[in-house]
């Protein structure tokens, strides 16, 4: 068993399923929640996050594929992408590359809005590059909603992300996202809109 990531809520790892290497996510246990609430949300967050990432696979969004589940010890047992990440991908392409996959992501995006899905961490380190496929990995802050609120918070989310880590090429990225997001889903405009609120709030809060 090798640890890839330990985090507040899971530790992600490698194992063997049948003879093959898999990706394996386990919800740890939080000692200051009561038990018996502590398995219920941690049973619940691993059926949802399991949904979401079935249901975005289905509406052609590529996730890992899911292999098996654990319930009794939390456990989702899913295909081993093993690609590169998007976040080293963009830093180190030119800029034809830089648009080509800036607007499948941008199409991507607009499918799971389309189909409400909200992925929740929406960051180019939670995708993956694979084949000529972006891979959407970590649902597991992802939600079910239909709010333009929630899509605006999403695609919010992945602007911030923007601006940290791809400042040089912030500008040509986002412009064909929301080209990609476009194509793909037809309350692009009020999303968008809202992206704009939200920014507009954030300066005001910060003042």
């Amino acid at each position: 068993m090798k640890v890839l990531y330990r985090g507040a809520e899971s530790i992600l790892y490698l194992d063997e399923l049948d003879g093959k290497k898999v990706l394996v996510k386990e919800r740890i246990s939080k000692g200051y929640r009561v038990p018996q609430i502590d398995v219920k949300l941690r049973k619940y967050r691993t059926r949802k996050e399991v949904k979401l990432m079935t249901e975005a696979r289905a509406y052609g969004v590529p996730t890992p594929r899911i292999l098996k589940i654990d319930e009794k010890d939390f456990k989702i047992f899913m295909e081993f992408v093993d690609g590169i990440r998007v976040k080293e991908l963009l830093n180190s392409s030119d800029m034809e590359m830089i648009k080509k996959i800036s607007l499948q992501i941008g199409k991507l995006i607009g499918k799971l809005h389309a189909n409400n899905i909200i992925h929740g961490d929406l960051t180019t380190s939670n995708m993956i590059f694979k084949d000529g496929k972006i891979f959407f990995i970590d649902f597991g802050l992802g939600e079910f909603s239909k709010r333009i609120e929630d899509k605006g918070i999403d695609l919010n989310l992945l602007l911030e992300a923007l601006k940290a880590t791809h400042f040089k090429i912030l500008k040509l990225c986002w412009q064909n996202i929301v080209k990609g997001y476009k194509k793909e889903y037809n309350k692009a405009e009020e999303v968008l809109k809202r992206v704009e609120e939200i920014e507009k709030r954030a300066r005001y809060a910060k003042r």
